[in-house]
């Protein structure tokens, strides 16, 4: 078994100049988290995320009492693993506190308004986690490649969106930003599953199909939004996630360490004896649901 190279994030780079911005290197040539172990298996993966899922309530717990906001963007290529990591992440905590946001397309009214208008109002109040399932980073990427805004446009945005992020962590927000990573062949098999698995169906739609074609365009909109967006405000944190399941219980580990929460005591409470006055259930005439299994 090779032996594992440690990976290397993503410089930041200054985006005021751009004309003389210095190239970034391909991701896909870079060193990855990805080693050459197998799959891991489903049961090895469930007794690895149960300890991070009770961190993850400690975190939710200090979140809620110090009134703590914090804003979990996820981005990264078609079929990467998206919203896996997230329902991992949201399993087990309360979704009063932890909030998914996807948005939809945009109405006409919210076309007309300042492109990072209708993302404010959901971003955290004081005790809220808020993740984004795709978030204002779509005008660097999808947008872009295909051709849903002026490149004019998608530049402005990579110029503008620096600053909008320094105000958000500024005003408090705890802003971490993740891309999740998938080699072309993982890609084309996870599409191929999706056509073939009506389970699936639905996370299939004609936008992928298209996109498919355009690996090389979202590899260059993707270098120049690590080429203006990497601040050492709101840095981009990559993710391998060819193995889903390594994938998410390394972001899961990583988000933790990015919160600065206090370990939860288990509560020390004692189930009190019930009282019971010789109830008796009426013979009603409920209808039940058939006992198939």
């Amino acid at each position: 078994m090779g032996k594992k190279k440690k990976s290397k994030k993503v410089k930041s780079h200054k985006h005021a100049n751009r004309g003389t911005i210095a190239p970034l290197p391909d991701i896909d040539d870079r060193e990855s988290d990805s080693a050459t172990e197998p799959l891991m298996k489903n049961k090895e993966f469930r007794e690895l995320i149960k300890p991070l899922h009770a961190e993850l309530v400690a975190m939710q717990e200090w979140v809620k009492s110090t009134g703590a906001k914090v804003c979990v963007i996820f981005e990264g290529r078609d079929t990467a693993g998206k919203g896996g990591v997230i329902k991992a992440i949201t399993e087990r905590v309360s979704p009063r506190v932890f909030r998914v946001v996807a948005l939809p397309t945009p109405t006409e009214r919210e076309k007309s308004q300042m492109f990072l208008q209708r993302y404010v109002s959901h971003l955290p109040a004081a005790g809220e986690v808020v993740i984004f399932d795709r978030s204002w980073y779509n005008r660097a990427g999808v947008e872009r490649v295909m051709g849903f805004c002026t490149e004019e446009q998608s530049m402005q945005f990579l110029a503008d969106v620096p600053e909008f992020e320094r105000a958000v962590v500024r005003s408090g927000i705890l802003l971490i930003k993740y891309w999740l990573e998938v080699s072309e062949e993982e890609q084309t098999l996870r599409l191929q599953s999706r056509i073939e698995d009506p389970r699936k169906y639905w996370k299939l739609s004609p936008m992928d199909v298209k996109s498919y074609t355009r690996w090389d365009d979202y590899s260059k909109a993707r270098d120049d939004m690590f080429r203006y967006t990497d601040t050492g405000w709101a840095p981009w944190y990559v993710a391998n996630t060819d193995d889903k399941k390594r994938g998410r219980l390394n972001i899961i580990t990583h988000l933790l360490g990015q919160v600065p929460y206090t370990p939860l005591e288990a509560p020390d409470i004692t189930l009190p004896e019930r009282e019971l006055s010789g109830y008796s259930s009426p013979n009603l005439a409920i209808t039940t649901v058939p006992v198939r299994y």
